[in-house]
């Protein structure tokens, strides 16, 4: 395969470069660019500018502007306070079953989120073991529409976990689950692909049919609340901003 001068300039660009959020463009940016290729550096850097600025309420925000949905999912908290982005990977087992967990972090590619739909929460599916690996991996994060443990260990852990529940008990590596197949945990549906977001306030997710409007929307939020603060800090009330006073 042939290296041509654009590939050799955009390997010599900075990954960590950010862009202020009234300057960010997001043209014609797709799910796609949330890793950099090589090729769409632009929009990778543009993108990742906004996403290391706004807050789940604000993409909350933004998705329901488009389909009057809220895209998350109530029952599931942050275990250690941490955000996180990126696709999803699918996985769905029962609460007896911690191998696919094993499993899902196998399938899944560098930089995904496993996202696993369980049974129950009356045992633990991930623990301390299984996000070391995850980290390890190259995996972002961990969903679970049910039960984590080890929660001393993950509490520090330098790896976000989600879940609705917690408990000290597990049941056995029995790798009888599925992986990368649609689920539907109370009236959403996730596929693998789709994009989320999560942090301190909880997780919000977006299909990657949407993902282009949703972040087109996040940036009108984002903009829009700091020019309320800006008007707050120069006197107005909040009442008076939104227009009940």
């Amino acid at each position: 395969m042939s290296i041509s001068p654009k590939d050799v300039l955009n390997k010599n660009k900075s990954l960590n470069k950010r862009i202020d959020v009234e300057k960010i463009n997001l043209n014609d940016v797709s799910v796609d660019d949330l890793r950099f290729n090589g090729k769409n550096y632009d929009k990778h850097i543009n993108l990742i500018s906004l996403l290391e600025e706004v807050s789940a309420c604000q993409v909350s925000d933004a998705y329901n502007s488009i389909t009057s949905r809220s895209g998350t999912i109530q029952s599931i908290k942050p275990i250690n306070n941490q955000k996180v982005w990126g696709r999803i990977f699918t996985a769905e087992t029962s609460s007896d079953d911690w191998g696919t967990s094993a499993q899902a972090i196998d399938g899944a590619n560098d930089g995904d989120i496993l996202f696993f739909k369980v049974d129950s929460d009356d045992k633990a599916i991930w623990g301390e073991l299984a996000s070391s690996c995850a980290r390890d991996n190259g995996i972002k994060a961990t969903v679970i529409y049910g039960s984590a443990r080890d929660l001393d260990a993950l509490l520090d852990m330098d790896y976000p976990v989600f879940a609705s529940n917690f408990c000290p008990n597990a049941g056995s590596p029995l790798g009888l689950g599925t992986l990368g197949e649609t689920i539907s945990i109370e009236g959403i549906e996730i596929n693998t692909g789709d994009f989320l977001l999560g942090d301190e306030s909880g997780i919000v997710i977006v299909p990657q049919s949407l993902f282009a409007k949703t972040m087109e929307a996040t940036l009108a939020v984002k903009i829009k609340e700091a020019g309320i603060i800006k008007d707050i800090s120069g006197g107005k009330t909040l009442a008076e901003i939104v227009g009940l006073k």
